[in-house]
């Protein structure tokens, strides 16, 4: 026979026990209560931060394309304004014109060789029209589209930056194009003819390629910056 004095013995640990195990119960429901408040609150913050990414990438993304349907038809306009033949003059070598694909495998970099290849091609643009002022009439539509089209590529250069800064503000900014743009010497009307026919061949080529790049960012930049901010 278990005496009396056990009993109430081992119910009283029993009672502890079970007091203790509440006890534990409660902080770990505790806990994990201040964990989801702090998750929460880590992804209200982040998510208050990606529209103003979001925005900036869709007015870069539509001024980018804007700037590529300028450059189209500025392009067809030269053509036409050359002459016949014009359609071969595009086929010619030119030394020095960039590049206009993309480069770099993080959008980080991508974004970096936008900036710096649509620096580069900004004087070609302009010794373009140069050019073709001393060969067109002053009221040539064409003056006016090149002017315009150098213009808002500038534009697009202090957007793609300002993009950059709200996507990635912990990496370094983003770097002018290094050294001065290589223009080619004075050339005879030719010349000149071809010159301007692949640069804006090529420009147009290259503002194609960054309507693709920034229309690509969509749901992954800014998105990618939120979940790595929820993350902590």
């Amino acid at each position: 026979m278990i005496s009396l004095q056990f009993a109430r013995e081992i119910e009283g640990r029993m009672n502890g026990h079970v007091e203790n195990m509440h006890f534990k119960q409660s902080i770990a429901t505790l806990l994990s209560f201040l964990l989801l408040m702090g998750v929460h609150s880590t992804r209200t913050v982040g998510a208050s931060r990606n529209p103003a990414c979001k925005t900036s990438l869709q007015r870069t993304f539509r001024l980018a394309k804007l700037v590529q349907f300028e450059a189209s038809n500025v392009f067809k306009t030269y053509k036409e304004s050359q002459g016949e033949g014009s359609e071969f003059l595009c086929k010619a070598p030119v030394n020095n014109i960039p590049d206009p694909n993309i480069h770099g495998l993080e959008a980080s970099e991508r974004i970096s060789s936008i900036y710096t290849q649509l620096q580069s091609f900004i004087p070609h643009l302009k010794r373009v029209y140069e050019q073709q002022k001393d060969l067109q009439l002053p009221s040539s539509p064409l003056l006016s589209k090149l002017l315009g089209v150098s213009d808002k590529s500038w534009d697009l250069t202090l957007t793609i930056n300002d993009f950059y800064c709200l996507a990635f503000p912990n990496l370094p900014p983003l770097e002018p194009a290094g050294g001065p743009t290589t223009l080619p010497p004075p050339l005879n009307v030719f010349q000149q003819k071809v010159y301007g026919c692949v640069v804006l061949k090529t420009y147009k080529e290259f503002l194609t390629n960054v309507s693709k790049e920034f229309k690509s960012f969509k749901g992954k930049v800014c998105r990618r910056r939120m979940r790595k901010n929820a993350m902590f």
